[in-house]
């Protein structure tokens, strides 16, 4: 197929790339069928046979793929994706029609409700469809309508109907049970008089028959045999109880609760929402903007005239907006039909979603921080360029009420973009007193916010408040060139006792001791730390504080990448680089790009590994280092007599030389290559340093 997939190094089985390449290729129109004899047989089907080796798959433009998946003739290819899909994604998405948009439901009904897709991502959508993004976060969230609109190929949906009778059966067993029980505690009880409540809770038994699901819709129980109203599990949702508390992270006013209306009417009602086959956008509109919530106060019922009249109380208390109060995230009221949880059904959702240059609306943050309050089975959230700015606030709204679940697996969050509308560290600080629970924070802003004076600056009293403890294990901060205050870091670190690894990125020191005042917090605060890393932060007159961190007993792995570290250092400082590091029996991995070695540094260096040394190295990254053959070749001389010198010992495992002038002499840059593989591992790319150098005289 004449293609390089990347991160190749990555890639375990070449076959199943290989197929699930093939697969892409035939589904997207790559690889003309047509014109190979052997593929265009009427007995074989490129796609079947290719099918059970996709675990990702990627639907572009127009949603061709989606079309030609969900086709009468490919049935078999969609029930091998639903068991071997785990990653699906979209990219460069186009608006598209209603029967393409219908095509869609019945592919994600497949693969996420009733398959194995974990992760959904979507990426490059500069102008996206509203209709359509929501509708891919609806059901990747698991949650659709009731009724006859899930259909596959003109008939209900055969999984929906199994699992139906499946629960059916299983509440009549329950009933049954519960039938028995209840006679003979009358027998037994027949000398003790039955309390009110008692005698209430068993007549209710009686009527309403076997006991439902909680996200069931009642009113559609009692039509089963007139409307098909799909699946009712749960699986990696929440009851309708619970999720409603979790909504809003403000008390929520209690209404007065009101008598529900006859079961007659909901059954009048119940008909009457199921007749349409497929949600018109507008309706699919208001649906999505109340997809969470859950009334327990009785007003499943309530009709557009009654919820207008209630528009007040409603916007001023329904968790439909979690975030009420934030910035970025208006109050919604009126037109939106308040549509209880009751009446869509909870199916199976995904635990990734990821989002990569979409831009996300104020409308359209408060409907994904709606689906995140009671997403229960999201573990990790990436949103990456969307334009948040003061939004962000209604997403960590959704979050919030998210970890307040007691089923809540949230556990990593990404944010990155071009402009941040906050200080970093106060968004850090706001993240984690919201999430303590998790695991993975990264956070990482281009540039400050485009308007001068526009983003409030941070309150040097709030250094002083705590953080709650959290779980958190992973740090990650790209500033947009901000000062690193270790004030304001210092509670951050207090609460995060687990933290392994922490990465500082593109952050300016405002005074020679901070770093020392930041190794001093790191080494009182995080005993547990594993990893850290520096890029873009200058080092070069910070000596002192480089060696202290390489001779940290506990600390694994160490980055310092494009951080001047040899700007204006002296051949005193190299060598005591090389003697710490030979002393340091726990440092596994150094990793220093883009620090201008050049050969003579590169093969001092190779002195780590001397007869000597007590160093645990396997993994030394020089990418970036202006490295040309002849120096590579002598960096590999001397190791290869080090290695004489131990008895063919080393610990030594990876060498990584991405971006290296290694071009400038091929006969003697494949020599050091060819030795260098009978010592470790050698990653590398094949770069072209001279059009790299033009490029760089360009933008000078």
């Amino acid at each position: 197929m004449k293609t390089r997939p990347p991160n190749s190094e990555s890639i375990t089985c070449w076959r199943k790339k290989f197929l699930e390449t093939f697969f892409s290729n035939v589904l997207h129109g790559v690889l003309d069928v047509s014109s190979d004899w052997r593929l265009n047989d009427r007995h074989f089907s490129p796609l079947l046979h290719s099918s059970p080796h996709v675990s990702q798959l990627t639907l572009c433009n127009m949603l061709q793929g989606a079309v030609e998946l969900t086709a009468e003739h490919n049935h078999k290819v969609l029930e091998n994706l639903a068991g071997s899909l785990r990653i699906l994604k979209f990219q460069h998405l186009l608006s598209c029609d209603q029967s393409i948009r219908r095509s869609l439901v019945l592919l994600l009904h497949r693969l996420i409700h009733h398959g194995s897709v974990s992760q959904v991502s979507m990426y490059s959508w500069p102008v996206p469809d509203t209709v359509l993004l929501v509708l891919i976060l609806t059901m990747s969230a698991g949650f659709w309508r009731s009724g006859n609109a899930l259909t596959c190929h003109g008939s209900p949906c055969g999984l929906c109907r199994e699992e139906d009778r499946a629960q059916s059966h299983e509440s009549a067993q329950e009933g049954a049970e519960r039938g028995c029980s209840a006679e003979q505690e009358g027998n037994s009880g027949k000398n003790q008089k039955t309390s009110p409540k008692e005698a209430d809770a068993r007549m209710d038994s009686v009527l309403s028959g076997p006991r439902s699901r909680p996200l069931r819709n009642p009113a559609c129980e009692e039509t089963s045999s007139e409307v098909p109203c799909g699946h009712t599990s749960i699986q990696g949702g929440s009851s309708p109880s619970s999720s409603s508390e979790q909504l809003s992270c403000h008390p929520i006013p209690r209404k007065t609760r009101r008598r529900l209306k006859p079961a007659l009417g909901r059954k009048r009602r119940c008909l009457r929402r199921s007749r349409g086959h497929y949600a018109d956008p507008e309706d699919l509109y208001d649906f999505v903007f109340t997809v969470a919530r859950e009334d327990n106060s009785g007003l499943l019922d309530k009709t557009r005239t009654l919820e207008a009249e209630n528009t007040e109380n409603w916007t001023s208390s329904s968790p439909g907006c979690p975030c009420t109060g934030h910035a970025g995230c208006k109050k919604r009221g009126g037109p939106a039909g308040i549509l209880p949880l009751k009446a869509v059904h909870r199916f199976r959702s995904v635990s990734t979603l990821e989002l990569f240059s979409i831009p996300l609306t104020a409308e359209t943050c408060r409907t994904l921080s709606n689906l995140l309050s009671s997403w229960v089975s999201l573990e990790n959230l990436v949103l990456s360029y969307n334009g948040l700015n003061a939004n962000i606030s209604c997403i960590l709204s959704g979050l919030r009420a998210l970890s307040r679940h007691p089923e809540c697996r949230f556990r990593t969050l990404r944010v990155s973009d071009m402009f941040s509308h906050m200080p970093c560290m106060e968004l850090v600080r706001c993240i984690l007193s919201a999430l303590p629970q998790l695991h993975t924070l990264s956070i990482s802003f281009d540039l400050k916010n485009q308007l001068e004076g526009s983003r409030p600056e941070v309150n040097p009293s709030r250094s002083e408040e705590e953080i709650p403890e959290s779980c958190l294990e992973v740090l990650e901060i790209r500033f947009p060139r901000e000062p690193l205050h270790t004030a304001f870091l210092l509670p951050v670190l207090k609460a995060s006792k687990s933290l392994q690894q922490l990465s500082l990125d593109s952050a300016t020191l405002p005074c020679p001791q901070e770093l020392g005042l930041l190794l001093q917090v790191l080494k009182e605060c995080t005993p547990n730390l594993k990893k850290l890393s520096f890029h873009d932060v200058n080092l070069a007159e910070h000596h002192k504080e480089v060696l202290l961190l390489l001779q940290d007993p506990g600390l694994q792995e160490i980055t310092f990448s494009f951080c001047r570290l040899f700007e204006s250092s002296t051949a005193e400082f190299l060598s005591e680089i090389i003697n710490t590091v030979k002393r340091n029996s726990s440092l596994k991995s150094l990793k220093l790009p883009g620090n201008r070695l050049g050969n003579h540094r590169l093969v001092a260096l190779a002195d780590i590994f001397s007869e000597d040394s007590s160093s645990s190295l396997c993994q030394l990254d020089v990418s970036s280092n202006c490295i040309k053959p002849d120096g590579l070749l002598e960096f590999t001389k001397k190791l290869e007599g080090h290695i004489q010198q131990r008895g063919g010992q080393l610990p030594f495992t990876q060498l990584r030389l991405f971006q290296n002038w290694l071009d400038q002499d091929a006969e003697t840059a494949q020599e050091a290559l060819r030795r260098l593989k009978a010592v470790c591992s050698v990653v590398n790319d094949a770069w072209d340093s001279s059009q790299a150098f033009a490029d760089y005289i360009s933008v000078m």
